[in-house]
C-alpha cells in the first residue's frame, strides 16, 4: 500500500462518520473541512462508491447517504476521548437539567465503545478534570431537551413567562428559532407571536411549556443573519 493510500484511509472514514451526520455535503464544504482541494474530494467519493459505500449525489446540493446505511461504532482514540470528557465536566457545570441528563446518556454509550485501555485513562482524567463555573452546581431550568426538539420540528410552543423588568407573567405562543447560551444560562430566540417579532427567552424564566402537534413554517432568515439585524437595531 503506498503513502498517499495510508492517509487517503482516516480521512475516506472522516467522510463517511461527516455524511452519516449531515444530510447533505457539498465538495466544497468537505474540501474546506479536510483541507484539500475539490479534485481530492471527488476521488474520495469514487473510491467509496466502488468500495461499496451507498452514496447518492443531489444535483447542485451535495452527498448523502442513502437511507438506512449506517457505518460501524467509531473508535476514539485516546485524544479524542479526553476532548470528550473535558466536555462533560463543561456540561455538568451548565444549568439545565434536561441537557445535563441527556449529555451523561450519550457519553456512556460512548464510553461502552473505548477500548480498555482508552477508557481507564478517561474515567482518571473525569476523576482530574474539574470547570470553576457553576460551583454550587445550581440548576435553573429544565426544558432545554423539549425545546431543541420543538426547535427542529418547527413546532409551536406555548410558554407562560415572567418578564422580571415589568413583574409580570405572561402567556405566549412562540416559534422557536435558535438556542444559545450565556455564563451556563440558556436562552432561546423565537418569533413571539403577542409581540409580531423575535424576542429572547431566558429559560430559567419560563415557568410553563408545551409543545403543540401544530406546526409553523420554518423561517427563511438564518441565524447570522438574525445577528446582524439585532446588532443594526
Amino acid at each position: 500500500m503506498k503513502d498517499n493510500d495510508i492517509k487517503r484511509l482516516p480521512r475516506l472514514t472522516a467522510i463517511l462518520t461527516q455524511l452519516q451526520t449531515k444530510r447533505l455535503l457539498t465538495a466544497n464544504e468537505l474540501a474546506q473541512r479536510f483541507l484539500v482541494s475539490k479534485r481530492t474530494i471527488y476521488r474520495d467519493i469514487k473510491a467509496l462508491e466502488q468500495a461499496g459505500v451507498p452514496l447518492l449525489t443531489v444535483e447542485g446540493k451535495g452527498y448523502t447517504l442513502m437511507d438506512g446505511y449506517s457505518i460501524p461504532p467509531v473508535m476514539f482514540s485516546e485524544t479524542e476521548a479526553n476532548a470528550l470528557i473535558t466536555a462533560e465536566q463543561l456540561v455538568l457545570r451548565n444549568k439545565d437539567e434536561s441537557f445535563i441528563n441527556d449529555y451523561k446518556s450519550a457519553i456512556n454509550k460512548i464510553k461502552s465503545v473505548l477500548r480498555h485501555n482508552t477508557k481507564s485513562k478517561a474515567n482518571l482524567l473525569s476523576e482530574r478534570t474539574l470547570s470553576g463555573q457553576n460551583w454550587e452546581g445550581s440548576r435553573t431550568s429544565n426544558n432545554l431537551s423539549l425545546l431543541q426538539l420543538a426547535l427542529t420540528n418547527f413546532n409551536l410552543v406555548d410558554i407562560v413567562y415572567y418578564s422580571p423588568d415589568s413583574d409580570q407573567t405572561t402567556q405566549r405562543t412562540i416559534e422557536p428559532f435558535a438556542l444559545y447560551t450565556t455564563q451556563e444560562n440558556w436562552l432561546l430566540i423565537a418569533l413571539c407571536r403577542l409581540r409580531n417579532d423575535f424576542r429572547a427567552f431566558r429559560l430559567d424564566r419560563i415557568q410553563k411549556i408545551t409543545v403543540q402537534y401544530e406546526v409553523f413554517e420554518p423561517h427563511k432568515l438564518s441565524f447570522q443573519e438574525y445577528i446582524e439585524m439585532i446588532n443594526k437595531k
